[in-house]
């Protein structure tokens, strides 16, 4: 067994570049930059009458172009791979995202891996995208993507989703490799794609070790019915987790109501297993459901007297450094090998978010003492 913790950099303001040596050391596998138009923290609870993050910045949603700063990172660091988490293939045509990649591999000297999705109500639908059938779409963007890096000349492609004719890309691949595609997917149809299609996993939801080995065991099956090395496949995780000093502390940060609403992210289906029901009723989607037009204040806010928090540790792995770090490796015995420890309880405020890197290095360093 091996496991390599990743980093987030962040693509909101305020942006800090500073960080960028420590996370360039040789520490982390890969740096992981997200790609938002909206965060997943509701607008009617980023106030300072709920948390006092708000008053370092006035709204959730200060999102920069998660490619436009990969390029940046690129041209900043030597050695780190640079991994969008994700790009969704609903408002970037794929062959804006076949050049673009191409660039950002040339700018880092073959370290950029493109990391995809399908994409998210809130990311998409405000802004008058097409929002149907987005898994196909995103297929589609696979194939062409593809296509352009690995055709010599013009190419011809007639799909359900895009039109090429005589398009040609023509920039060469950085030493004659094409970046690396990972994705982000836990609905079978997803899994499947990405084990023909693509180099790296992320599941959208992994809710036990049980659950990680299952969805893996479906993308590699894929893999190999395709002809690929289903080994080759990078098992990735966004892992989030609530870290706490003591039960005290949990206890404080679990009442936090930007720490509530992470039931926003979690599906109705999924806390059904857990014996809970979901305070916004039994269809509720988890992520890909989330939009600010249909939960305005008063709903928001209804749904947060409604949160059981035993709902929320049934399903978010807590506990100290070292606990999280045992958790997490059973994670690893079912096949993950690289994953970015995302302590939610830095959600809890400023005190808990001036403290909540230094909690993730401490179980960073713990997985890597269990397991190598």
């Amino acid at each position: 067994m091996k496991i390599q913790p990743a980093a987030f950099f962040r693509t909101t303001l305020p942006m800090d570049l500073s960080t960028l040596g420590v996370l360039d050391s040789g520490r982390y596998h890969s740096i992981w930059l997200p790609d938002h138009m909206v965060s997943f923290w509701p607008d009617a609870i980023w106030t300072p009458e709920f948390t006092d993050l708000a008053t370092t910045s006035a709204s959730p949603h200060r999102h920069l172009d998660g490619l436009a700063i990969a390029a940046a990172v690129a041209a900043l660091t030597k050695n780190v791979p640079i991994v969008t988490s994700v790009v969704d293939t609903v408002r970037r045509h794929p062959s804006l995202l076949a050049q673009t990649a191409l660039t950002i591999d040339h700018i880092s000297r073959g370290r950029f891996i493109l990391g995809v999705g399908s994409g998210e109500t809130e990311n998409t639908v405000p802004y008058g995208f097409d929002f149907s059938k987005p898994v196909g779409r995103f297929e589609e963007s696979l194939k062409v993507i593809r296509m352009l890096w690995e055709s010599e000349g013009p190419v011809d492609f007639s799909g359900q989703f895009y039109q090429l004719r005589h398009a040609r890309l023509d920039t060469e691949p950085y030493e004659g490799r094409v970046p690396r595609i990972w994705a982000g997917g836990s609905g079978p149809r997803m899994l499947d794609i990405i084990g023909r299609h693509c180099d790296g996993w992320w599941p959208a939801g992994a809710y036990s070790p049980e659950d990680y080995a299952e969805k893996l065991h479906v993308v590699r099956s894929s893999a190999e019915r395709a002809g690929r090395d289903p080994q080759a496949i990078t098992p990735a995780f966004i892992w989030t987790c609530l870290i706490a000093d003591n039960d005290a502390e949990l206890a404080q940060i679990l009442e936090a109501p930007l720490v509530k609403a992470y039931v926003l992210q979690i599906p109705a289906q999924i806390m059904r297993q857990h014996g809970f029901e979901h305070p916004l009723g039994d269809s509720w989607r988890g992520y890909q459901d989330i939009n600010p037009e249909v939960l305005p204040r008063e709903r928001i806010l209804a749904m947060l007297k409604q949160v059981n928090v035993e709902a929320i540790l049934s399903v978010v792995p807590h506990g100290t450094p070292k606990q999280i770090a045992r958790t997490l490796k059973g994670y690893v015995e079912a096949g993950l090998r690289v994953c970015k420890i995302l302590d939610y309880g830095g959600m809890a405020g400023l005190k808990y978010a001036a403290r909540s890197a230094q909690k993730v290095r401490d179980a960073e360093d713990e997985i890597v003492r269990l397991v190598g």
